[in-house]
């Protein structure tokens, strides 16, 4: 009687048939991955950046607006995104991509650099949710925006171009999530307002090389066009 099938696992062992014979060798079988946010870029871009980068392979779930109401009470702690790493489900953005970027061997090459990294990643986030995004009233939305803009975006350009320096990336000598972050809510930014960091060509080379990387462009190139 058989003991295994072609490709069954046992404790982490590969096991195929020959005829009467079992080749077993020391296997593991890659995550299953599904990411769920809405059709925007928005919290979710990161983890689809370290996603595209990493080569590693995920379904890319995503939820009109419209079906929110419907779905929400299904999502653990109602809010999006979340991850699943097979069956298993992560939520908070930045705690998705945190893990996927660590996964991937971009947190950082040290300790320290790790640390770095979040410190970055972490200010570029607090600076982003001072916008009202989910305000409805445009009036109030566009004066919130352009006082974000005008008052508060030059100060973290300043000092995110000043860590920055003459250095190719923010952390260390290889590419970090953190560039992955600035080129993200980058774009959204400039989005909002396009000479928003025509003082900064620094920070403007950085976006490039971030989006020259192969896998970072091709990305780019084929994922859905959405508002933000």
């Amino acid at each position: 009687m058989s003991l295994f099938h072609w490709g069954q696992h046992s404790e982490g062992l590969l096991c195929t048939e020959e005829g009467t014979t079992y080749h077993c060798t020391r296997g593991s079988s890659m995550p299953q991955y599904k990411l769920t946010y809405f059709n925007l870029r928005g919290r979710a871009e990161i983890s689809r950046y370290l996603f595209a980068y990493s080569g590693k392979k995920y379904e890319d779930h995503r939820i009109e607006v419209a079906d929110w109401p419907k779905v929400k009470p299904t999502i653990p702690f109602g809010k999006v995104p979340i991850l699943e790493v097979d069956g298993v489900t992560i939520h908070q953005s930045l705690a998705i991509a945190r893990y996927l970027a660590r996964e991937s061997g971009l947190a950082g090459q040290t300790p320290v650099e790790q640390a770095l990294a979040d410190a970055i990643v972490d200010t570029i986030d607090d600076f982003m949710t001072l916008f009202p995004w989910a305000e409805k009233n445009q009036d109030v939305r566009k004066q919130a925006f352009d006082d974000i803009l005008t008052n508060k975006a030059p100060e973290l350009l300043k000092d995110l171009d000043t860590f920055l320096g003459d250095n190719t990336w923010l952390v260390g000598e290889s590419v970090t999530w953190a560039d992955f972050y600035w080129d993200v809510c980058s774009t959204t930014l400039l989005s909002c307002k396009p000479d928003l960091a025509d003082n900064y060509p620094r920070l403007l080379a950085l976006r490039d090389r971030v989006q020259a990387l192969p896998a970072i462009a091709a990305w780019i190139q084929k994922r859905p066009k959405t508002i933000m």
